[in-house]
């Protein structure tokens, strides 16, 4: 059995580590200025506080709040955060998006790959209303979405919404119950069987936190022998888990497991899995 860990103390930025931060937005500069087709438009629109539509060179678009809303968008449309390192997803999938957000991730391998499935959850009220007008606004019709929070239980969910940051909300956090949503949860499993699917090809996560409950779960109840390819962000800090901890998880179920450190903060960073060759 893998035991919960203790929980880390937060890392403070040392000069190395606010270097590497400073060379990742500076690389990131010309990657949305060539990717997306209205740079200017969207920079003007966030200065101000006003919504915009963030239209890609490749024909995506999507309705937005905030700088930070290009910022996700850039990361998961052009530098493909979530498909890198052997992890490119092929048509003709089923991929289960947990965290969706606006859709960025969602629309851009729907409309990539138009034989293949997408589910997607988002939990919190606004996005998932944004995730609602980006699918009618690329017209994607392979695309199922609902209004869910995945995680170990099935019940009622508080959505913490203390962070003020709109793609940060999480159910794994504590709140004051006055500035929190409550939202219905569900385990993966149940989702999926909801949904009529046996298979996830390649499961994306970016759920604040929840992760490790959702895991956890997936694994007690044999969901995780359904899933063949996990693609995350996994966040040290929120609870006691770490993405440490989290790969030696996956690694005792059988996965092939890679981490990656986030360039810019060091509490966060990316989990690639892979089950796919123990009998895909």
């Amino acid at each position: 059995a893998i035991a919960w860990p203790a929980a880390r103390p937060h890392r403070i930025s040392n000069p190395m580590s606010l270097l590497r931060r400073f060379g990742y937005y500076a690389r990131s500069i010309p990657v949305a200025l060539s990717g997306f087709a209205n740079p200017l438009e969207i920079a003007v629109a966030a200065l101000r506080g006003k919504p915009f539509i963030a239209e890609l060179r490749s024909g995506d678009r999507f309705a937005a709040r905030t700088a930070m809303d290009a910022w996700v968008i850039k990361e998961t449309c052009l530098d493909r955060d979530y498909e890198r390192d052997g992890f490119a997803i092929q048509n003709g999938w089923t991929v289960v998006d947990i965290g969706a957000g606006l859709g960025d991730f969602t629309i851009s391998v729907a409309r990539r790959f138009p034989n293949g499935r997408v589910l997607a959850f988002e939990p919190f009220g606004e996005s998932f209303a944004l995730l609602e007008r980006n699918i009618a606004l690329n017209e994607v019709p392979n695309v199922t979405a609902r209004r869910l929070a995945i995680g170990g239980v099935a019940g009622v969910a508080r959505l913490s919404l203390g962070t003020g940051v709109a793609v940060q909300h999480s159910t794994a956090r504590a709140s004051d119950p006055g500035h929190a949503e409550r939202v219905d949860e569900m385990p993966l499993g149940a989702a999926l069987d909801a949904a009529d699917v046996s298979r996830c090809d390649f499961l994306k996560l970016d759920c604040e936190g929840a992760e490790y409950a959702i895991l956890r779960q997936a694994a007690a109840d044999g969901t995780l022998d359904r899933v063949r390819r996990i693609s995350m962000e996994y966040h040290d800090g929120i609870t006691d888990g770490s993405g440490a901890w989290l790969a030696d998880f996956l690694r005792a179920h059988g996965f092939t497991v890679t981490l990656e450190p986030n360039p810019a903060h060091a509490d966060i960073g990316f989990l690639r899995a892979d089950y796919a060759t123990k009998g895909a």
